[in-house]
């Protein structure tokens, strides 16, 4: 960095000004008079006029000026010090003193002010590309030599807001040095004015007084006169004589008042001669030359300053353009590796900065698993005639998906008709069936890689089977089922979960065949036709409608070859079967989003309330339904979720709007509108309160980490703009449900219920 601190004295030279008097006179600039006038030396001319001869060939005129400045300049010395030397001298340079006194403070107000901005300037600018430097460095911002280039440029900013300090700086030092060199002078003129006035005007009073005695005198002289020659009788009048005094009497009296006055004015002459003189030649002398010395330090103290302003000016665009385009080379200061920022700009190469960025992220490219080819299962050969299962539907056990997407069909049979809000009904056939400690491909939920939206008001998987559907009928046996096994809604009767015997074995699962020929001979459903899906229920389950194939076809249905679905499906499910499954009071996908939010988004303007890219939460999405153990849903590493935190929200926000029942469940759904009613703030959050403490233990633990992170969320609001009420917009349907009955009439009702939750988020659920 080229540096901006210059010695204090640093001023013009002579030889700087006489280059400059050069070049303007080649520009056709002539000078009238080099030396300037004399008043602006500070009473410089008084000292050659009074210490000085005044000759015409001295050093004060040029050889080459012509005689008539120098006559001229010799008459104003003369008049200059005429006036110096009389009664106005000291008046006059008192003037002088003050006017240069006030141009010192006044141009000492104008570096404050101009320091000031500076410095305003100079930390906004500083300020400015700090920030700048920290958000260019976030890995959501290009690098590479964009990057490089952007850095160059903060640092030539940063430069030139240090350039501009150092001359802030510069300039409040000279501010101070002005404004003691003013105090200086004024009270050096208050001490003169004091002094050489108080002299003149003692002698202007004995004046004054020796004129009132000279009067008095020659009043008296005259009036003796008179007497004298007998003018008063002839006039009739006896000037104050009385009676019996005679004019001999009379005349001696007016000769002792003469006497009298002549000595009084005689004292008065010599005392008044003794002051003036004293004054003349020493108390007005030094007056005018204290003046003259007060004049010329203040004035060469505003021009030095008046110098010094100009050279720092100099010297800070100087630096500036040093620091913009540094000069290389021999005779360069700049250093060879500091570029300019031309050539900072010109340095970057778009082409190789998205070459470099895709070349990053060669090591994500997944594994080649070849061509994809399609594999019938053994099981749907040979198709038989497709038929229809006599009497109502029937909850059918979760089979093996084909990994061929069915089209539902037009009629023959029906699934299940989709249940009313109220209603409950078991979630058989919702997700797969757990702890199965055989082959993975027994998967209970079918593939659907472009599932159903699963926003239904209704609930789904915590009532018994009988109570949410027809049970089957005699004629309605499921096949290979012997006469011991258990039917589905013994073995799965709460929402679909392991009974408390443990999770089933492979031997053990519905849809086995016992070995008996006598009961295979009934009518089939197809294997993997699903009644009552939480997401597409009321659609026709895929595969309706197809031949089956006989189930004693072998003892054991052979795995699948094809793409079989998730292995351990995370969306759709309730929170009760993860929580059966997985252990895990707070599933891992809120966990890991959770967790990428609090990392990378409490300072994102507008979070949870801008949309991901849906094809990052797409694959996210299926990431967590088929290898949610995976390294790669490490969410700690923004890199997993492609450096989008949105996307890592819109994944959230998913999910709860897949539950099957909504994180507050349905059965507290009318419970939490009627408290979010109550106008009383503590009243409602105590009911509030009251209801989330009755909550199922998985949705009490979910709803606490969620709630805890939302709570984090709104202390940043300063930066992200998100508060407790637009979030309670954002949340308030996803996390009760939205009923379409009543939807429009709950809608403010549910984001009271949660402004209210998180607006006492610490005084309902521990921190800790």
């Amino acid at each position: 960095m080229n540096d901006y601190n210059s010695p204090a004295n640093d001023a013009f030279s002579p030889q700087q000004e006489r280059g400059r008097s050069g070049s303007m006179m080649s520009l056709g600039y002539i000078p009238t008079n080099t030396q300037g006038p004399p008043s602006d030396n500070g009473g410089a001319a008084v000292d050659d006029a009074m210490n000085k001869s005044q000759n015409p060939d001295g050093d004060s005129t040029s050889p080459t000026q012509p005689a008539g400045p120098s006559v001229a300049n010799s008459e104003q010395l003369k008049q200059v010090s005429d006036v110096l030397s009389s009664e106005i001298g000291i008046v006059t340079l008192l003037n002088r003193l003050k006017q240069s006194i006030a141009s010192a403070k006044e141009f000492a107000l104008f570096l404050k002010k101009r320091s000031s901005l500076e410095e305003d300037h100079a930390n906004g600018i500083r300020k400015l590309t700090r920030t700048t430097q920290e958000v260019m460095r976030r890995p959501d911002h290009r690098q590479g030599t964009f990057g490089s280039a952007y850095e160059a440029m903060a640092s030539t900013h940063e430069r030139m807001a240090e350039n501009g300090i150092e001359f802030s700086k510069e300039l409040h030092q000279m501010h101070d040095e002005l404004m003691e060199l003013a105090g200086v002078a004024e009270r050096s003129r208050k001490s003169w004015k004091q002094n050489g006035l108080s002299a003149e005007n003692k002698v202007a009073e004995m004046e004054q007084t020796m004129r009132k005695s000279k009067a008095k005198y020659d009043s008296l002289a005259d009036d003796y006169e008179r007497v004298k020659t007998g003018e008063s009788r002839q006039s009739g009048k006896m000037f104050g004589l009385k009676g019996h005094k005679s004019a001999q009497q009379h005349e001696g009296e007016l000769l002792k008042k003469v006497q009298a006055a002549d000595s009084t004015y005689h004292g008065h002459v010599q005392a008044l001669q003794a002051e003036k003189a004293q004054l003349v030649s020493t108390t007005r002398p030094e007056a005018i030359r204290a003046l003259q010395d007060s004049i010329k330090e203040i004035d060469a103290g505003i021009s030095l300053q008046m110098q010094k302003f100009a050279s720092f000016n100099e010297r800070l665009l100087l630096s500036n353009g040093l620091s913009v385009s540094p000069i290389h080379g021999p005779g360069g200061q700049g250093s060879s590796s500091q570029r300019s920022l031309r050539q900072a700009a010109s340095s970057i190469d778009n082409e190789k900065d998205l070459n470099d960025y895709v070349t990053a992220q060669h090591r994500s490219v997944p594994a080649n698993t070849g061509e994809v080819e399609y594999k019938r299962n053994p099981v749907l050969n040979p198709p038989n005639s497709s038929g229809h299962v006599p009497g109502g539907p029937v909850q059918q056990p979760a089979t093996v998906q084909s990994p061929v997407s069915q089209t539902p069909p037009q009629g023959g049979f029906s699934g299940p008709q989709p249940l009313g809000p109220g209603s409950r009904t078991s979630t058989l056939g919702l997700g797969p069936i757990t702890g199965i400690t055989g082959d993975s491909s027994f998967s209970s939920d079918d593939p659907r890689p472009f599932s159903q939206p699963h926003n239904r008001s209704f609930s789904q998987g915590n009532m018994p089977l009988q109570q949410g559907g027809p049970t089957p009928t005699s004629g309605q046996q499921f096949p290979g089922r012997g006469p011991n096994q258990q039917t589905p809604g013994q073995r799965y009767g709460n929402g679909g979960s392991v009974s408390s015997t443990g999770p089933p074995q492979l031997g053990a699962l519905p849809f086995q065949p016992s070995g008996s020929p006598s009961q295979q001979t009934g009518p089939h459903q197809p294997p993997h036709e699903r009644t009552g899906s939480g997401a597409n229920m009321g659609h026709g389950p895929p595969g309706a409608g197809r031949s089956p194939p006989p189930y004693g076809a072998s003892s054991h249905p052979p795995p699948a070859s094809g793409p079989s679905g998730p292995s351990k499906p995370v969306f759709g499910l309730p929170l009760s079967r993860l929580y059966e499954r997985d252990s895990l009071a707070v599933p891992m996908v809120v966990h890991q989003c959770i967790q990428a939010v609090d990392m990378y988004g409490l300072n994102v303007e507008g979070i949870y309330r801008q949309s991901g890219s849906m094809a990052h939460i797409q694959k996210l999405k299926n990431m967590f339904d088929t290898e949610s153990s995976s390294p790669a849903l490490d969410f700690r590493n923004p890199e997993n979720f492609y450096h989008d935190v949105n996307s890592v929200t819109g994944l959230l926000k998913q999910f709860f709007r897949d539950l099957p029942d909504p994180l507050l469940t349905l059965e507290y759904h009318d419970s939490f509108i009627a408290a979010a009613k109550h106008e009383d703030d503590t009243l409602r959050r105590d009911s509030l309160h009251a209801i989330i403490n009755s909550l199922p233990d998985p949705n009490y633990a979910t709803l606490r980490a969620l709630t805890l992170h939302l709570w984090r969320v709104m202390d940043s609001s300063h930066v992200n703009r998100m508060n407790c009420h637009n979030l309670a917009v954002i949340f308030g349907p996803t996390l009760m449900g939205t009923d379409p009955s009543t939807a429009i009439a709950d809608a403010g009702w549910q984001i009271k219920a949660i402004d209210t939750i998180l607006q006492n988020t610490l005084q309902i659920f521990d921190e800790d």
